[in-house]
């Protein structure tokens, strides 16, 4: 079976005008992905499907091979076909010309689907996300069935939590396409579709069509340059910075979690005894998870808008030392335990269930709220529990970390 990967690299762009020969450390981006490519063991040959000369000679300046196209080609489907017409292939592999951080194994795995499973008409890629990022309309987002087929792709935020009580799982898109060669040739005979056209976004002609699209799950190598912002991120990134990192890789770096009480330790119920003294329910589930954390290393603090004698008797039950209580406002206090720890923001988390928690969500790695949380709380957290207040949501935090940890999902 020969595989062919095809880079379309169109000159003009609204945004970024000669996008593929903007500079990054020395380099034209088309060069950078065109190298990433090359080092993809699956493939046959890549080729670089242009409309400018000026790509061409860049191409060709490293070694490469190039094929300039018309300049009518509407979208890079398009000079994918025209390529296709000149250099016959069993898989065409279309990679965008913006992904400079081009993972070759994750092209390797997506050629190797094509070579394993002659059902499949097309595939591509996708990662999984936080709401934070998801919520970016410049992030192609995909919803799948249970067998991985792309149901829809959207720059709204999909699925849309209406409830927003559930742990919702957000797939980014990344444009990079398997089709076998029938597939290129009826996608190319398509016209584009009404939702292809509200979302400009042609991978929607094909579900249109009733084209099944498979979906392959990867790790993230983006981001794709789309804005000036883009490309300033991936200069740094690739002039040795560092990149957004998955939701997994921060929970393992997790080393201090920092907890809310009322409403989170606790269901938020509070009893009165006969003499005024404040009485709380906590669950042991927490009291477990407590020592489980402080054998993996992991420290427990606690930053609380209310202070009592039940409170303080449960965290010297617990050992928990470093705590602050009756703050309201918890900006500053977080970065009084944060020093205290010996602890930097990427390193912690923030358990929450109210507004007030915010600021503890934006001022560590990760904030995450129990299901039961205020709408506000659960919209700004980058994880939603399914486990309610007082039921055990630290213990649950603890695990999700551990699991990360020792590979265990």
């Amino acid at each position: 079976m020969r595989i062919l990967a095809v880079i379309p690299a169109r000159y003009s762009s609204t945004r970024l005008p000669g996008k593929p020969l903007l500079d990054i450390c020395g380099k034209p981006m088309i060069c950078h992905v065109y190298e990433k490519a090359k080092q993809a063991k699956a493939l046959d040959q890549v080729i670089v499907a242009t409309d400018d000369q000026r790509i061409v000679a860049a191409i060709e300046g490293i070694g490469g091979l190039a094929c300039m196209t018309s300049p009518n080609c509407a979208s890079g489907s398009d000079r994918l076909r025209e390529v296709a017409q000149k250099y016959e292939a069993d898989v065409y592999i279309n990679i965008q010309g913006d992904e400079p951080l081009l993972d070759p194994v994750a092209v390797d795995n997506l050629a190797n689907f094509m070579r394993d499973n002659l059902d499949a008409h097309v595939a591509t890629l996708a990662f999984q996300v936080e709401k934070r990022q998801a919520l970016n309309p410049n992030l192609v987002k995909v919803v799948c069935d249970s067998k991985g087929n792309a149901l829809y792709f959207s720059r709204s935020l999909i699925p849309y939590d209406r409830d927003e009580e559930k742990i919702v799982k957000y797939l980014a898109h990344i444009g990079v396409y398997a089709y076998r060669a029938e597939a290129l040739e009826a996608f190319g005979n398509l016209h584009a579709s009404p939702l292809e056209e509200i979302e400009k976004l042609e991978q929607l002609r094909l579900l249109q069509a009733g084209i099944p699209v498979r979906v392959l799950e990867t790790a993230a190598f983006g981001p794709g340059v789309d804005t000036i912002e883009d490309l300033e991120c991936v200069r740094k990134i690739m002039a040795g910075g560092s990149q957004e990192l998955s939701l997994d890789e921060k929970l393992r770096r997790i080393r201090l979690i920092i907890t809310d009480v009322d409403g989170v330790l606790t269901d938020g119920s509070l009893y009165y005894g006969p003499e005024g003294e404040v009485l709380k329910c906590f669950n042991a589930k927490d009291g477990l998870g407590v020592g489980l954390a402080r054998r993996a290393g992991i420290q427990i603090a606690i930053l609380s808008g209310r202070d009592c004698q039940a409170l303080r008797r449960r965290l010297a039950d617990l050992g928990i030392t470093i705590m602050r209580l009756g703050r309201l406002e918890k900006g500053e206090a977080l970065k009084e335990i944060l020093d205290e720890a010996s602890c930097e923001k990427e390193e912690a988390l923030f358990l929450g269930d109210d507004v007030t928690d915010i600021a503890g969500f934006e001022g560590c790695a990760l904030g995450v709220a129990v299901a039961d949380a205020h709408k506000d709380a659960l919209c700004a957290a980058d994880i939603v529990l399914k486990t309610k207040g007082g039921s055990g949501a630290l213990r649950d935090v603890i695990d999700m970390i551990r699991k990360r940890r020792d590979n265990i999902y």
